[in-house]
């Protein structure tokens, strides 16, 4: 499994696409962020769910999650892109001519997965490679996500099982897949979930290619925070998260529950960051509810937190404003650079968060009420930097602290 040093950072087609998303917009997006992104951090391009239907719809009103969905499938038993919406997978070549696109921006592509084995195959008995055994022996039929219907779990004590697992990896290693987002699987809701964990970790191992493996959906389990470290790069602290600020102020919670499990290369997930323009595959193109002071607070618990970073919105539609966000060169070097972060003062109003690096300090200071506040009992150096303004705090220490904003330090 890779080792990572910091916690990724890239664009997730799910917020904006759903399960809509085809090569071209792949392409647009991925170009989009080499162009414009990918010196501040952001090189993860990952396309999710259902990219293997035939069934998928303009958006959610025709179609969402059908059981044994037509899918393309290969004789091994493993989901294969859908050739209408990605049409250079055609010929068995899968994922590979647009892995090789992204590779060629200098990023890296990555894929989701839902756990299991396509109920689909189970049906026709299809083959699991380099072994006599057939998807139907491998799979156990009362094991369904609740919310998608296209997988059985699989029968972990079943010959077949980790070699099935195997086949994917192998397969995925070689379109170049640098990222994998398994879903139905952190929150271990299937008796089987955690062996599930255990076999995918095992066959990313065997296949010899670095690549990232991210648990969906939360909230994770705590008291399995060594399991999750083991086994995988980042785990979701939550179920989808939207934009409300309910949710973000929720999220400060998790924050603190979980800030002492996040080490170099595991990472506890805060989930996709919903800026810019969303919801366009589920039937209602928007722009974000979050206000821009709340956008700069969610990216900056995120970025001290030390959680990953997804974007999940159209990036060929950002605005200037939230370009602007997305590029500021500060918030990101400390993304990148801190070893360790905590809560260090909570109130009904106020949340500060410390952390630091081999050089540096920071402090991010959060309002979280409905009205302005001062900057309380805080003199850092006058030549202390605010990282959102670029400003150094003697040009800012008589300012307030917007409602649902903040101020972050470098000291």
């Amino acid at each position: 499994m890779i080792k990572l040093d910091h916690p990724p950072m890239g664009w997730n087609s799910y917020d904006y696409y759903d399960t809509t998303v085809n090569e071209e917009q792949v392409k647009a997006n991925a170009l989009y962020m080499a162009e414009n992104l990918k010196e501040y951090g952001w090189e993860y391009v990952v396309v999710d769910i259902e990219w293997y239907s035939k069934q998928a719809g303009q958006n959610r009103e025709k179609y969402q999650y059908v059981p044994f969905c037509e899918v393309e499938m290969d004789e091994y038993s493993r989901l294969l892109p859908d050739e209408n919406r990605f049409p250079s997978a055609r010929d068995g070549r899968g994922f590979a001519p647009l892995a090789e696109y992204v590779h060629g921006l200098g990023l890296k592509f990555g894929i989701h997965i839902m756990r299991g084995i396509p109920r689909r195959a189970a049906y026709l008995k299809t083959k699991i490679k380099g072994t006599p055994y057939t998807a139907n022996e491998v799979a156990n039929p009362y094991s369904i996500c609740a919310w998608n219907p296209d997988m059985y779990g699989v029968d972990v004590t079943s010959k077949g099982a980790q070699e099935y697992y195997d086949s994917l990896l192998e397969l995925y290693a070689e379109w170049g897949v640098d990222f994998i987002k398994c879903d139905d699987i952190c929150r271990m809701d299937a008796e089987s979930s955690k062996d599930e964990i255990v076999m995918l970790h095992n066959a990313i191992e065997k296949c010899k290619r670095d690549i990232v493996l991210s648990l969906s959906p939360g909230p994770a389990i705590i008291s399995e925070h060594g399991f999750y470290k083991e086994n995988a790069n980042m785990w979701r602290m939550t179920d989808d998260f939207w934009d409300s600020w309910e949710s973000l102020k929720d999220m400060f919670d998790r924050c603190r529950q979980w800030q002492s499990y996040v080490t170099d290369g595991g990472y506890p997930d805060c989930d996709m960051l919903p800026v810019g323009m969303l919801g366009k595959g589920f039937g209602s193109e928007r722009k974000t509810n979050f206000s821009l002071d709340e956008q700069m607070t969610m990216l900056t618990l995120w970025c001290i937190f030390r959680s990953p970073l997804m974007l999940g919105c159209a990036l060929t539609k950002l605005d200037d404003e939230t370009k602007k966000l997305l590029t500021n060169k500060h918030i990101y070097r400390m993304a990148g650079q801190i070893q360790r972060s905590h809560e260090c003062f909570a109130s009904e109003d106020i949340i500060i968060w410390e952390a630091g690096s081999e050089t540096d300090r920071y402090i991010a200071i959060f309002n979280i009420s409905d009205s302005e506040k001062e900057l309380m009992n805080f003199e850092p150096n006058e030549d202390s930097m605010e990282l959102w303004s670029g400003q150094k705090y003697s040009k800012v220490k008589n300012s307030k602290i917007r409602p649902h904003g903040v101020m972050v330090f470098r000291l």
